[in-house]
């Protein structure tokens, strides 16, 4: 989604300071966020759909620190990366689309290295839950507490996790409560990334909020 790219480019300096040399991708599509990792040892990017692995090999067919495969994350398709040794996994806007979402970090804790970090990013608050969520495939949004009750349960300890875009919050609420929209438009999407991003990610760097649309997390493997 090249319209998000300030979204993107967001994410991808939160995510930047907490990852090591080698990164597993979970959910990598077509290589949007890829595109941000690629200056570690090794990125080993993984998505259940075989047209985007393809699309992504395309993209990058000269960056030999990169090996995507086509698997599906949720079904055990983790365990066989652990020979690769990542020592950090990435899981952006992707475990609210997990059914099973402790049996995925299960699988991501085994993975790991010891002392390996999940880095994620999930929607936030179940209030917000509506049409939208579930056009996009969600189980669920979640909170701090169900998220850390989670990572319990899964064997990881929260490192760090703090609310993200604010402003968003109050976007997605009208739409879900007040214009009962079923999806966002492209003008909307458009128009967040290109005014609205930038000025939040400044207010943002400077003190965590205390809402926000998402849930910005780091767990780590014992």
């Amino acid at each position: 989604m090249a319209r998000a790219k300030n979204y993107f480019a967001w994410q991808g300096r939160l995510v930047r300071r907490e990852i090591g040399r080698r990164v597993l991708e979970i959910g990598c599509g077509v290589g949007n966020f890829t595109s941000l990792l690629l200056d570690r040892d090794l990125v080993i990017a993984i998505d259940k759909e075989p047209a985007c692995v393809d699309a992504l090999r395309r993209r990058y067919p000269e960056r030999l620190n990169l090996r995507a495969f086509a698997c599906d994350a949720a079904s055990g398709g983790l365990l066989p990366f652990a020979e690769f040794a990542p020592v950090s996994c990435v899981c952006l806007n992707v475990l609210e689309h997990i059914e099973d979402d402790r049996a995925l970090l299960q699988d991501a804790k085994a993975a790991l290295s010891p002392g390996g970090v999940f880095v994620l990013l999930v929607p936030a608050f179940p209030s917000l839950y509506g049409a939208i969520d579930r056009n996009l495939g969600h189980f669920r949004r979640y909170t701090m507490r169900s998220l850390g009750d989670l990572a319990a349960a899964a064997g990881l300890r929260i490192k760090k996790a703090s609310y993200m875009n604010a402003i968003g919050l109050f976007g997605w609420w009208a739409n879900a409560r007040i214009f009962t929209r079923a999806a966002q438009s492209e003008s909307q999407i458009e128009f967040f990334d290109r005014y609205i991003v930038p000025l939040a990610a400044r207010v943002e760097s400077l003190a965590p909020p205390p809402f926000g649309q998402s849930i910005f997390a780091v767990l780590q493997k014992p």
